[in-house]
């Protein structure tokens, strides 16, 4: 893990404080660069008493801004609650990969046990062959390989080397190339401790000699095609997109690169209540994430819509779900607005932004031919029992 000598914690909305000195003009001027949408930053002041004034603005995780300064953003939901976000968001609970982490106390104490089981399923694998496939190759060869490429003869009849087109048996596959990438980055983190990162540091180099080194984005971990021979990658995928997704951007600390643990709450909200949805609601019903709504000329413009409810042979959708990670007094009107006009945009007549927990003011009106109300999916008790008081709110009642 980060050795920094100063931590300094933040937890999600709630500013603090610090004295002018606890923070340089260099280490500000950084942390504004490096993560301006994850912790405002206001500088001594006169309108301030002269102090740092920081906010977390709904990120949660680990910054290892400088070898010296690291900032651990803390969550407002107990870590239980994360967890169990987490395991639907990233399919996670199917593959039973955080039932060891019911004693951790640190977001970073998390990461790092995932991290040892994604290491070590790896190095399993490593063991086992990785999995390969034939992909097709084109190379200049001495001797004839495959299938000769003889127009290429035909027209540079001097050159020794033959033009062949030819298939390979190769780990050098996507597959793979994943796990490479993930377990680059977990390196990066500054995270993890000698306990796990020696660990982490052989799985890598059991794919290094193997595998083309390329980025990836968490999406290419989803969709993808399972069988016989490669079905034990599936929960492997499962957590490099869970590494991915929360990998923030790399930059340089002192003498190397390192890469931030960090959690989009907002973002994960909406996962989470998109993915508990399609485990639970009743089976004439489908929900749809980020759905786009394209309008103006020639369809230029679009609406991407967090849920869309469907009733199964309805001819529109039933109810067009906004999903807002924040606790207001009430309804900001501009939010009101949006779902609004995503309701008619789609043909709908019920509008709904959901919250993770009661406003002081809640919201239920007519807008027009447009139903706009505000329901809860909260986040302080039991995940699965709010999900049913959740769809309960919705008119829905769940059958599993």
């Amino acid at each position: 893990m980060n050795h920094a000598s100063r931590i300094i914690e933040l937890r999600e909305y709630q500013p603090l404080e610090l004295p002018a000195d606890a923070l340089s003009e260099k280490e500000a001027s950084l942390l504004e660069q490096e993560y301006p949408a994850k912790i405002q930053i206001d500088p001594p002041s006169f309108r301030n008493n002269h102090r740092w004034r920081l906010l977390s603005q709904g990120w949660v995780g680990f910054i290892p801004l400088t070898p010296n300064l690291a900032f651990h953003l803390q969550p407002k939901a107990p870590l239980r609650t994360l967890f169990g976000m987490w395991e639907y968001a990233y399919n996670l609970k199917s593959f039973r990969f955080l039932d060891g982490l019911t004693e951790v106390e640190t977001l970073e104490e998390a990461y790092e046990q995932l991290a040892n089981i994604f290491a070590k399923r790896v190095l399993n694998r490593a063991r086992q062959g990785f999995y390969r496939s034939y992909v097709p190759r084109q190379e200049k060869l001495l001797y004839l390989r495959g299938r000769l490429d003889t127009h290429q003869v035909i027209r540079r009849p001097w050159d020794v080397r033959l033009p062949c087109q030819f298939e390979e048996h190769t780990a050098d596959i996507e597959d793979n190339q994943i796990l490479t990438y993930t377990l680059w980055r977990i390196a990066q983190s500054g995270i993890c401790t000698e306990r796990v990162l020696p660990l982490v540091r052989r799985a890598y180099r059991s794919l290094q000699g193997l595998t083309t080194f390329q980025p990836f984005s968490p999406a290419s971990c989803i969709n993808r095609r399972y069988h016989r021979l490669n079905q034990d990658y599936q929960p492997l995928h499962a957590l490099s997109r869970f590494f991915l997704d929360h990998s923030g951007p790399t930059h340089q600390s002192g003498d190397r690169p390192i890469s931030p643990f960090l959690v989009d709450m907002a973002r994960l909200f909406e996962a989470f209540v998109a993915a508990w949805m399609e485990a639970h609601l009743p089976g004439d019903w489908l929900v749809e994430s980020q759905e786009a709504l394209y309008f103006g000329k020639e369809h230029r413009q679009k609406f991407q819509i967090d849920l869309v409810l469907r009733r199964i042979g309805a001819n529109a959708p039933t109810i067009v779900l906004d999903t807002k990670y924040k606790i207001p007094d009430e309804p900001a009107t501009e939010d009101i607005s949006q779902v609004v006009s995503y309701a008619e945009g789609l043909g709908s007549t019920e509008a709904v932004l959901v919250y993770p927990a009661p406003l002081k003011y809640p919201l239920d009106a007519n807008i027009g031919k447009i139903h706009v109300r505000t329901v809860i999916f909260s986040l302080d008790d039991d995940l699965d029992k709010a999900g049913q008081a959740f769809l309960s709110s919705l008119g829905i009642n769940s059958s599993r």
